[in-house]
């Protein structure tokens, strides 16, 4: 299901930073993000629809600076070619919301092969209940 809002909805919704990463495309400054080190086992979510975008057990350390994640929800996200910045690159959005959520590569360890290079503040995580 597509959620839809108005630019001002987004804007009363998020934060400046959130809605500069998930509705401008921003990205955060690689190590400051707050799941960047994050190693409780739990659920993350979209920060823009609360839509369930990646297990923990799927997360790694790339070094990269940002959270990275070798798997994805089934039909969580929609990949975009990103030519911004002189690049060309993978853009990963949320299938529900629309939201940026970051880049995909192919670097990743196996069994993809891929890295889902994400923003920290385009996340909410749930820590599963022990």
């Amino acid at each position: 299901m597509k959620i839809e809002k108005s630019e001002d909805e987004w804007k009363n919704k998020l934060t400046p930073n959130e809605y500069h990463v998930l509705r401008e495309k921003g990205t955060e400054s690689p190590f400051t993000g707050k799941f960047y080190e994050n190693k409780s086992l739990g659920v993350y979510y979209c920060k823009g629809c609360n839509s369930k975008l990646f297990e923990s057990d799927k997360k790694y350390d790339s070094r990269s600076g940002w959270p990275s994640f070798f798997d994805v929800e089934k039909d969580a996200v929609e990949l975009k070619p990103d030519h911004s910045m002189g690049m060309n690159r993978i853009e990963v959005t949320c299938r529900h919301c629309g939201s940026h959520l970051g880049h995909l590569f192919d670097d990743g360890p196996k069994p993809t092969g891929k890295r889902y290079c994400i923003n920290s503040i385009s996340l909410d995580f749930k820590e599963k209940e022990h």
